[in-house]
């Protein structure tokens, strides 16, 4: 089977690669308004469930140790917090905390400067079907991704320049193609004046009040207006692609009213209860507009992706949950906390790679980032 990397959007001809979703969390105006407060990072109310607590411990120990950390991950084994650190003190902290330590050859600031260089280097140079990369803390390393049976000479120059870091980087091999896609409650379909169609993602408000959702970048790009089953939504507001993939869109119509739930497509809606920056290990679920609801768990952080013709995003995080086109700018959630929006992901015929048989490669940009850039806080459920 031969496979290529690829971005896409999902417009009115159906292509393949990584999807970018859009979810929302939009009804028409018939509900009652969901609470207004600003988002918690750190729910300030007893009853947490032990998911967040388990992630707000994590980010906890990451900031306690700063750049002596290369971030945790939890143990598919033990359900354990580990913490991969460079030094014995680093480690002893860790243990004292009740998590446990991992030490790894190269330090953060060591293996950062490889992924600086690397991506400087996509930015100034062609990185050919190189996929993505991320530094590891389970394998202490920086991660590199690279399409499998790539030996084009683009991908082989931008390799030999990884090689060069020798025992700091790993190369992985990666399947199908990789693209973006663009396809008013979390997840459901908008469509777009160009054409294309994506998810919305979450329902937020400024500071001033204005009523916004949150969605993937390269569904806002162009300054597109938007609309859900013939029913204007609003415009555009911001758009930040490539380099980041986020994007905001002011909710001008009065037929929509935010709701701070995310469609799970069977069952019940899902409520927001803030957001988060799960640790890798931890289960994440995404909601779209092609593939509805899937789940997986987050692999990566800070993850540097290619999608060609030189548009290369950075700081996404990479997860295992199916996405196909059309889902771009969807919701996804740890349990009832906002983690961020679906970018892309690999596919192979349109597909995502589990029905081939191999481990779902999508990626999503973290919420916390988005809002910020709007000065926006998300509607809670």
């Amino acid at each position: 089977m031969t496979v290529r990397s690829q971005r896409l959007r999902f417009g009115a001809i159906s292509f393949a690669g990584i999807v970018a979703l859009v979810s929302a969390g939009l009804v028409v105006a018939n509900g009652a308004q969901a609470n207004q407060t600003a988002d918690p990072v750190v729910p300030s109310i007893p009853g947490v469930d032990k998911l967040q607590q388990r992630t707000l411990r994590a980010v906890g120990l990451e900031k306690q140790l700063g750049g002596k950390t290369l971030g945790s991950y939890i143990d598919k084994s033990t359900g354990r917090i580990v913490v991969a650190v460079s030094d014995a003190a680093s480690a002893d902290t860790v243990r004292r905390a009740g998590a446990v330590p991992k030490l790894v050859k190269y330090t953060a600031a060591q293996l950062g400067s490889v992924k600086t260089r690397l991506d400087r280097l996509a930015t100034t140079s062609n990185p050919g079907q190189v996929r993505s990369w991320y530094v590891d803390p389970a394998s202490g390393t920086v991660v590199v991704k690279v399409t499998a049976g790539a030996k084009d000479a683009a991908t082989q120059q931008f390799l030999r320049q990884v090689k060069a870091h020798g025992a700091k980087v790993s190369v992985k091999p990666a399947y199908g193609k990789v693209r973006t896609t663009a396809d008013l409650l979390g997840g459901h379909q908008v469509n777009m004046s160009n054409g294309y169609l994506c998810s919305l993602g979450f329902n937020a408000k400024t500071s001033n009040g204005t009523r916004i959702f949150i969605t993937a970048g390269h569904c806002t790009d162009g300054r597109p207006s938007f609309s859900r089953n013939g029913v204007a939504i609003g415009t555009t507001r911001s758009s930040s692609f490539p380099g980041n993939d986020y994007g905001a869109v002011n909710i001008t119509s009065t037929s929509w009213t935010q709701r701070g739930l995310v469609e799970r497509w069977s069952g019940t809606d899902v409520p927001v209860r803030g957001r988060s920056d799960a640790p890798v290990g931890s289960p994440l679920c995404k909601s779209g507009r092609t593939t509805h609801w899937t789940c997986g768990v987050i692999v990566a952080r800070n993850v540097s992706v290619n999608y060609g013709g030189g548009e290369v995003v950075s700081g996404l995080y990479e997860h295992t949950a199916c996405v196909e086109g059309g889902d771009s700018g969807g919701a996804n959630l740890s349990g009832n906390y906002a983690q961020g929006v679906t970018s892309g992901a690999g596919l192979i015929g349109g597909l995502c790679l589990e029905k081939y048989g191999q481990q779902n490669e999508s990626f999503s940009q973290p919420i916390g980032e988005a809002l910020s850039a709007s000065g926006a806080s998300l509607v809670l459920g």
